[in-house]
C-alpha cells in the first residue's frame, strides 16, 4: 500500500495543485477541508485533470478548533500543512490573520508529532523573510533572512506568516525533531487555475483583465508559478537532504507594469481594458484612501526584493517557470473557466 500523506487545504489554489502532484506520484492523499460539502468539487476537479481519486480521501479540519487533528493523522507517514489565511484587504483585528495561522500551525505539527508522522512539510512565504528591513536593504535576502515584524512597515498578514512559521520551528526545536521539518517559503504564486475559484492573486488579473486597474502604482511583484511550488512540495518531502530546511521559491519578479505589458502582449483583445501608465507614487497614497487593498501594502511602494533562490533550484534541480509565464497561464485559465468577459 502506498504512504499516506495529509494535506491541509487541499480545496485552496495551493493545495489542490500539491494533491495533483502527489497523487500523480502514487500518494494516497486524505485532505482536510473546513466543510466537507467542498470534497466533491474538489474530487472532480483533481480527477478532470488526471489524478486517480481512488486513492483520495477527505476529513474535516479547522485551524481555529482542536477537534479532529489526532484523528486525521492517524496512518500517515507525511503532513503537508498548506492551510492558512491568504488575503490582501487587512483586516481592522490583526488577530484574524494571526490566530489561526499561528494556532493552525500548531495544532497541525502537535498532531503529526504525536502520531509519529515521519517528514513535515509547511507552507510558509517569503513574506516571512524579506520584511521590515526598509528601503536601505540592498542585498538578496536568502534563508538566513527573517521579516522584522517589530516594523511599522509589517502588515497583518507578512506578521501571521511570519510567527505561524517560527512556531514551526519552536515545536520542532523542542522536540529534537527540526531535521523533519522542511518549509517552503514561496513569492506572489500565479499559474494555472484546476477550477473556477480564481482566488485572491487570481483576483489581481482579473482586476486588470477587466479594466478596473486603471493605472500601475509602482509595486514588484518576485513571481513563482504554483506549478513549481507543488513540485517544491514533493521535493521537501521525498529528499533527505530537504530536512531542517527553508527554501525562497521564487523565480523573477515584475513590476506591476511589466506584468501588465506581458498581458497585453500575450493577449491583446485585452489590450484596451489593460493599464496603460503608471502612477506616481502621491496619487497610489491619494487612492489608498479609496482602495482598503492599496492602503495595506503601502509599505511595499517602490520596493524591490531581491531573492537568493539558489538553494530552492538545487532542490528542484531545474530553473523555476518565469514569471511571465506564470503569470499569463493564470489569465488564460481565468478565461477558459469563463471567469471574464
Amino acid at each position: 500500500m502506498s504512504d499516506l500523506v495529509l494535506l491541509t487545504g487541499i480545496s485552496g489554489f495551493v493545495g489542490s495543485h500539491v494533491a495533483l502532484q502527489l497523487l500523480k506520484e502514487g500518494y494516497r492523499v486524505r485532505g482536510s477541508v473546513r466543510n466537507l460539502e467542498k470534497s466533491e468539487k474538489v474530487r472532480q476537479t483533481l480527477k478532470a485533470h488526471g489524478a486517480d481519486i481512488s486513492q483520495l480521501e477527505f476529513v474535516a479540519l479547522d485551524l481555529n478548533e482542536d477537534e479532529g487533528w489526532s484523528e486525521a493523522m492517524q496512518g500517515a507517514r507525511y503532513l503537508q500543512h498548506v492551510a492558512s489565511p491568504f488575503v490582501t484587504t487587512m483586516p481592522d483585528d490583526r488577530m484574524e490573520l494571526i490566530n489561526p495561522a499561528v494556532k493552525g500551525t500548531s495544532r497541525a505539527i502537535e498532531a503529526a508529532l504525536k502520531a509519529k508522522v515521519e517528514r513535515i512539510i509547511l507552507t510558509s512565504s517569503m513574506a516571512a523573510i524579506s520584511y521590515g528591513h526598509g528601503k536601505d536593504h540592498t542585498a538578496p535576502f536568502n534563508e538566513d533572512d527573517w521579516t522584522n515584524i517589530n516594523s511599522a512597515e509589517v502588515n497583518a498578514y507578512t506578521e501571521s506568516k511570519t510567527l505561524a512559521e517560527k512556531k514551526a520551528w519552536e515545536i520542532m526545536e523542542n522536540a529534537g525533531r527540526r531535521n523533519d521539518l522542511s518549509v517552503i517559503n514561496p513569492s506572489l504564486i500565479f499559474g494555472p487555475l484546476l477550477d473556477d475559484d480564481a482566488g485572491t492573486s487570481g483576483a489581481l488579473i482579473l482586476r486588470l483583465l477587466n479594466g478596473s486597474i486603471p493605472a500601475t502604482p509602482r509595486f514588484y511583484f518576485p513571481i513563482i508559478d504554483v506549478r513549481d511550488v507543488a513540485f517544491m512540495h514533493l521535493k521537501a518531502m521525498t529528499e533527505q537532504q530537504a530536512g531542517g530546511k527553508r527554501f525562497i521559491t521564487a523565480s523573477n519578479g515584475l513590476w506591476f507594469k511589466e506584468l501588465s505589458d506581458a498581458m497585453k502582449t500575450a493577449l491583446p483583445q485585452y489590450s484596451k481594458k489593460l493599464p496603460k501608465f503608471s502612477m506616481p507614487d502621491w496619487g497610489v497614497r491619494l487612492y489608498s484612501l479609496f482602495d482598503k487593498d492599496v492602503r495595506g501594502n503601502l509599505s511595499a511602494l517602490g520596493v524591490k526584493h531581491e531573492l537568493d533562490n539558489s538553494l530552492g533550484k538545487a532542490l528542484m534541480e531545474r530553473e523555476f517557470i518565469s514569471a511571465d509565464e506564470a503569470v499569463i497561464a493564470m489569465a488564460n485559465s481565468l478565461l477558459e473557466q469563463g471567469l471574464c468577459d
